[in-house]
């Protein structure tokens, strides 16, 4: 790679920071807390498009239960940028070199800043099937996580679309929030023997038909249409969906990528260092299991690591 070509030139010369995060969610607000309470220099680049974006509430996170993310977040942010050495900039971090002393990032079309340490906090996006009124009711009718969303629906009729291990372990789950509960395998592949028994026997219908459709009523799911033309009222779909990484940082810099039953993750120990010195990641972009608590956690965690290395390090404040 040109550097040259690709790096805003040096003029002026990029701010240095003991610490950048990239990413100002959960996991990333988390960990610049941390760091902000170690009374340590940092920066917060954020591209503004949370995975959870499309959910008008969020559920499950201690003494937060049932708020807007977008106001969790809001909020998060406010009370980190109360700290006086915390710098926030709305902007999408492209580009990421390793240099002597740390990292160089190039953000916002023409920005540049060096950090002694990284943290990725990224996120996942969610790859979605092409099917007709999924997209628009995802967040609301059509969600991933029954512990996140299914108390909403419980006792309605349920959907899980999928013909994977998650789906049958997601439709195996669903039982405990509704009697009610039918696994669209979408005209894929036939289900195993044993996933068909464990299905039955738990007590989960089978519909094999390819589904043609989504049919919304407002923002929650009224009914799936199948490619036969048949009409089986929903009040409610699961879709553990495949993710992808939102950002090329990792691979630009060499991280192992670990592939899960759901996509890609950055490798992590239990202190959330990725298999780069100087670089930490937290969320989604790092776990396979996935909440707004446990990316949190994750922040909390990884934040603490690279203030900690840093002192050890021998680093001084900047």
């Amino acid at each position: 790679m040109d550097q040259s070509q690709r790096f805003p030139s040096a003029s002026p010369e990029p701010a240095e920071y003991d610490a950048i995060v990239v990413g100002g969610s959960y996991a990333g607000l988390s960990a610049a807390m941390q760091l902000a309470r170690a009374r340590r220099r940092i920066l917060i680049l954020d591209g503004g498009r949370p995975r959870n974006r499309f959910a008008p509430t969020s559920h499950g996170f201690f003494g937060q239960d049932g708020l807007s993310p977008g106001k969790m977040i809001e909020t998060a942010r406010r009370q980190v940028m109360a700290y006086p050495t915390v710098r926030f900039q709305q902007a999408e971090a492209t580009l990421a070199t390793r240099e002597k002393d740390g990292f160089l990032l190039a953000f916002g079309g023409d920005h540049a800043a060096r950090g002694k340490r990284l943290v990725l906090a990224t996120g996942v996006k969610d790859d979605l099937p092409t099917i007709p009124g999924l997209q628009e009711l995802w967040g609301t009718g059509v969600a991933h996580c029954p512990y996140c969303h299914g108390y909403e629906v419980a006792d309605r009729k349920l959907a899980v679309l999928g013909v994977n291990g998650p789906a049958v372990h997601q439709a195996l789950l669903l039982r405990d929030w509704s009697g009610d509960v039918t696994l669209l395998t979408n005209g894929g592949e036939d289900l195993t023997k044993d996933d068909q028994d464990r299905l039955r026997d738990r007590g989960v219908k089978i519909e094999k038909a390819s589904v043609s459709r989504l049919i919304a009523k407002g923002q929650e799911l009224e009914a799936v249409e199948f490619a036969d033309g048949r009409r089986l009222p929903f009040g409610g779909m699961f879709l553990p969906s495949r993710w992808s990484l939102t950002s090329p940082l990792a691979e630009q810099l060499g991280c192992e990528i670990e592939q899960g039953a759901f996509g890609p993750m950055i490798k992590t120990d239990a202190f959330k260092k990725s298999t780069v010195e100087g670089i930490y990641a937290a969320g989604d972009a790092a776990r396979a299991m996935h909440s707004a608590t446990l990316a949190s956690a994750d922040g909390v965690i990884a934040g603490a690591a690279a203030h900690q290395s840093l002192v050890f390090a021998g680093g001084q404040r900047s």
